[in-house]
């Protein structure tokens, strides 16, 4: 007969067990050990067919930090900054005045876009390098005049040609980043008092760089390779630096290997820098960081020793 608590109540005969814990065994993807070995397999594979080409490997050290080389470099670097530059402060232009209620304002806007996106750079570049055939003299009245042979020299044909192309993607780019501001914004703006401009400085582009400058990290890097178009226009980027000395060096593939590395190496800076830049302007619009690339392999460090252990 069960007793009594305190109280009254009656006291339970029965007894609480605690609970077993629950053995969680991983499922094993096979799949993925399957899929792993053919990768590494075909990588060893052409890693052997490349070793036993007929390749000097030996130059490629030997010249990837040769002094024409690394001078090559730093010119691509600075044509993609200063085009980018110019590309994106004319975007912006651009982008303001498509979204112009003018119609000849934003006519010549989205006639300059149209142009400029339907055309390939290469073309745009020989455009700009052979337009002494067409004004074989630059005048600007009380201002300026000069044979155009000497005003468009190579790097102002890259310049231009890379720069203006990019300005009509950056106009697009911008755009999207300020329509994407809701229009209450602005509206509350104007209820202020601000005017027109003032608004657009202060309020709406502010708010739009979020979404404008992760794919600008993508036009930068995409330019950083475009840059190599340049070499049309006779200008001594790092693919005009290589092909010299490969052509006179007979190590033609070779320095295509130097310049590759280095395109590489540059593009997985800007790529690291881009990949931050974008976690920070993800802050506030996602419930959780994108995990940094010591994060993710520190994660999979983990997920392998855990393997091991159920093994």
């Amino acid at each position: 007969m069960a007793g009594s608590a305190p109280g009254g109540a009656p006291a339970s005969i029965e007894t609480r067990l605690p609970a077993e814990a629950i053995k969680a065994v991983p499922v094993r993807h096979y799949g993925r050990w399957l899929s792993g070995v053919i990768v590494i397999a075909l990588l060893v594979a052409l890693v052997y067919a490349f070793a036993q080409g007929n390749v000097q490997w030996h130059a490629v050290p030997d010249k990837l930090f040769d002094n024409t080389v690394v001078q090559g470099a730093g010119r691509t670097l600075m044509i993609t900054v200063l085009a980018m530059v110019l590309g994106v402060v004319l975007g912006v232009v651009l982008a303001v005045m498509r979204m112009s209620k003018n119609p000849v304002t934003s006519g010549v806007a989205w006639l300059y876009i149209w142009f400029f996106r339907g055309t390939p750079v290469y073309v745009q570049l020989l455009l700009w390098f052979n337009l002494a055939l067409i004004f074989p003299i630059l005048n600007i009245p009380f201002i300026y005049k000069n044979e155009m042979t000497d005003v468009m020299t190579p790097f102002m044909c890259a310049l231009l040609g890379l720069g203006l192309n990019e300005a009509a993607y950056m106009a697009e780019i911008c755009r999207a980043g300020i329509q994407s501001v809701d229009e209450g914004q602005a509206e509350a703006s104007h209820a202020l008092g601000m005017t027109q401009s003032k608004t657009m400085r202060r309020v709406v582009l502010p708010q739009a760089l979020r979404v404008i400058i992760p794919p600008t990290g993508n036009e930068f890097i995409n330019m950083l390779k475009t840059s190599s178009l340049t070499v049309a226009v006779t200008y001594p980027e790092l693919l005009r630096a290589t092909s010299s000395i490969g052509s006179t060096s007979y190590a033609v593939m070779e320095m295509l290997f130097v310049a590759s590395i280095w395109y590489i190496a540059m593009t997985s800076v800007f790529s690291v820098g881009q990949f931050y830049l974008e976690r920070r302007y993800s802050r506030g619009t996602s419930r959780s960081l994108a995990a940094t690339p010591w994060q993710k392999v520190k994660a999979n460090m983990g997920s392998l020793r855990s393997l091991g252990r159920v093994s």
